[in-house]
């Protein structure tokens, strides 16, 4: 089912139109609401289910992407909350993949009537290493900067590396080739103006904020996310749980769709 919320985000309800719990997913960069699609089917029949394209991913609708508005994750919080105003939900548990993990925090530190769990799945709140802080967030200023310019210089070139580097299923060559295909699918200038708002974020200030039962997903191995990472948002985030899964990458729905519902089953 397609509501009518202002053309732009791809909403779809899916699952029991009659349970009393929503459970909303909210992908990554590089993917839509498709990354989900292995990972539905186990909550089909006791969960309402929402599903959306971040702005400029997916179906969503491609003249409504505002460079301006999406600099920051601040656009994103704003596009969940108002879907949330929009179809009236409350209580909602939101899964958020990557990037919509903070998202999903964020918003519920503006909204937490909407939220009644979150679970943050390859999440986090800064990617660049701070020395100072003794933080590492698994990138130097140095290494983003070259994955900017390899983005701008040959965008196709750069979709392929990176998705079989963070996909980290080599054994399963198709889950890279699939992401790829749908990073390629996202215009290259919306893509570079994406990568530099999430990857020059830093939320580390706001997680102490959260009044929200969380759990946060560690895969065994994530380029994106280090381990570190997850221990330090379970460090610093009030009322949550880490719970560490043996599936590889940083898209563990794709790659491990029935680990990642156990997990959010035995959370919920």
């Amino acid at each position: 089912m397609k509501d009518q919320f202002p053309g732009k985000l791809n909403i779809n309800i899916l699952g029991n139109p009659n349970s009393h719990q929503t459970l909303m997913f909210g992908h990554g960069f590089g993917t839509d609401q498709r990354s989900f699609k292995d990972v539905v089917p186990f909550f089909e029949k006791d969960y309402r289910i929402i599903l959306y394209d971040n702005a400029g991913a997916g179906n969503a609708d491609i003249s409504t992407f505002n460079a301006s508005r999406y600099n920051t994750l601040n656009g994103y919080v704003n596009d969940l909350l108002e879907i949330c105003k929009f179809l009236q939900l409350k209580d909602i548990i939101y899964v958020g993949h990557s990037v919509n993990g903070m998202v999903g925090l964020l918003a519920s530190q503006k909204m937490p009537a909407y939220f009644s769990k979150l679970i943050l799945l390859g999440a986090s709140p800064r990617y660049l290493n701070d020395a100072s802080q003794m933080y590492n967030g698994g990138f130097e200023q140095s290494d983003l900067d070259q994955l900017f310019e390899a983005m701008n210089n040959n965008y196709f070139a750069w979709a392929s590396g990176f998705s079989r580097m963070v996909m980290d299923n080599h054994d399963r060559p198709h889950l890279a080739e699939h992401f790829a295909g749908t990073l390629k699918a996202i215009r290259p200038d919306i893509a570079l103006s994406v990568v530099k708002a999430i990857f020059q974020s830093d939320h580390r200030n706001d997680l102490s904020k959260s009044t929200i039962p969380t759990l946060i997903i560690q895969t065994s191995s994530d380029v994106a996310v280090p381990e570190s990472v997850g221990m330090y948002m379970h460090q610093h985030i009030p009322k949550s749980s880490l719970v560490k899964i043996e599936t590889k990458g940083h898209f563990p729905q794709i790659s491990g769709p029935a680990e990642i519902a156990t997990v959010i089953k035995s959370f919920i």
